[in-house]
């Protein structure tokens, strides 16, 4: 570690190398952040280039706190869906429940936004200028010698660094390397998710979030810019004993499970082989009693995961990149004092989201009839003038309020 000062950032006296492996959101919020107060982040991704597609997330909080901080809610608001209406129909297309957005925007102050995943993850990844980032290449093994850690890469190199974060989602690799197999922390919700983009759909309804559920399983579609539409499948694990090997049993099983169905999912299925790629996993969280081991700590998905039940994962992967860059700035250099106050700040606030988002699974994929009208008829209670503002609420309160790191120096 040396004493060094990076333009625009806060003096600090003792800079760390930080290897970051994952190149998606948390992993460049924490190096943008870790930038700014001084220290030299390298990102590692797997993934040849910049990760495209995926779902389409809703993103308010702590997450657009820190968005904003970074000066990055004027490019994601160019780039949002900013959605009107979340409608459920039936398998003859007629609308049961209807739910108005206005909702979300003034419980919200307006500072509220849907945005596809990867178009957030850009973002992000483009205020990140100056960062060293190496795609196609990622950590393989970890050697924690007390003072530094020495870490196998892909391409077959070592290369020595002060700390390495696994910043690399549900299934990282960092986690198992440092703490064990992934099945010792995950939790499966019960449900499966796949979903995928096609052009030239039609029918279109803009601005509207449109699905239709029987119980178990859910398909929903909303329309994108140029042309596209993405469908997202949520379903029981009771249609699926066993997770799919491999994209062509992935869509056998989709076409198992959603062969008619009604409303549109036939004609949904007809087209999904035009598809090269289909994002498909099992909707679990990961749950740890500890967050970091030695030199090596995680964040995001690969630590706390409350999976796309919560709603916010995104908005709260950022919040733990904040945090945990923020207390390796106050502890300037000691990482085991960072660490320790980077869990206790966020951990109860984690497992009450994932606790949350557990209990929010039913709204996607009754178990049953009785449990889908009940859905429905509280879906329609949110249009009633003050009776929906309560219920809405309660789905956006944070009991976090983050804390401040210090001012940048301006550049």
């Amino acid at each position: 570690m040396t004493r060094n000062t990076v333009p625009g950032s806060i003096k600090v006296r003792h800079r760390m190398k930080i290897a970051i492996n994952g190149c998606g959101i948390a992993g460049p919020t924490l190096a943008w952040w870790l930038q700014k107060y001084g220290h030299e982040p390298v990102l590692f991704d797997q993934s040849p280039a910049l990760r495209t597609g995926g779902y389409v997330i809703d993103f308010w909080g702590t997450g657009y706190d820190i968005a904003d901080k970074m000066g990055l809610v004027s490019s994601l608001r160019e780039d949002a869906y900013f959605i009107k209406k979340v409608r459920a129909v039936t398998a003859s297309g007629r609308t049961t429940s209807s739910l108005n957005t206005r909702g979300f925007h003034e419980i919200t102050n307006g500072r509220y936004l849907s945005i596809a995943r990867s178009d957030l993850s850009k973002r992000i990844y483009q205020a990140c200028d100056g960062i060293e980032a190496r795609f196609g290449t990622s950590v393989v093994n970890i050697q924690d010698q007390g003072d530094n850690v020495t870490l196998e890469l892909s391409d077959g190199s070592h290369e020595l660094f002060d700390l390495v974060i696994g910043a690399d989602g549900l299934h990282s690799h960092i986690r198992t390397l440092a703490f064990g197999p992934q099945e010792h922390f995950e939790t499966h919700t019960g449900f499966y998710v796949a979903a995928f983009v096609l052009p030239g759909y039609y029918p279109r309804d803009e601005l509207e979030y449109v699905s239709h559920t029987q119980p178990g399983r859910q398909i929903s579609r909303v329309a994108l810019r140029d042309d596209q539409t993405l469908f997202l499948f949520i379903f029981s694990k009771r249609f699926a004993p066993h997770q799919p090997v491999g994209e062509e049993a992935e869509k056998l099983l989709l076409h198992q499970i959603y062969e008619n169905m009604g409303w549109e999912a036939d004609a949904i299925l007809s087209r999904m082989d035009e598809v090269d790629q289909v994002y498909f996993d099992r909707v679990s969280q990961i749950r740890m009693p500890t967050w970091a081991q030695g030199r090596v700590a995680l964040v995001g998905d690969a630590v706390a995961c409350a999976s796309l039940l919560a709603g916010e994962g995104t908005g709260l992967a950022m919040t733990e990149a904040y945090v945990l860059a923020g207390e390796l700035h106050n502890a300037d250099g000691d990482h085991a004092t960072a660490f320790q106050s980077y869990q206790a700040r966020l951990q109860q606030y984690l497992i009450l989201k994932q606790d949350a988002a557990l209990k929010f699974a039913g709204l996607f994929a009754p178990e049953n009839w009785f449990w889908l009208v009940v859905r429905d008829v509280m879906l329609n209670l949110t249009s009633v003038p003050i009776l929906g503002k309560k219920l809405l609420a309660s789905s956006f309160q944070s009991d976090l309020d983050l804390p401040s790191y210090g001012t940048l120096l301006k550049k």
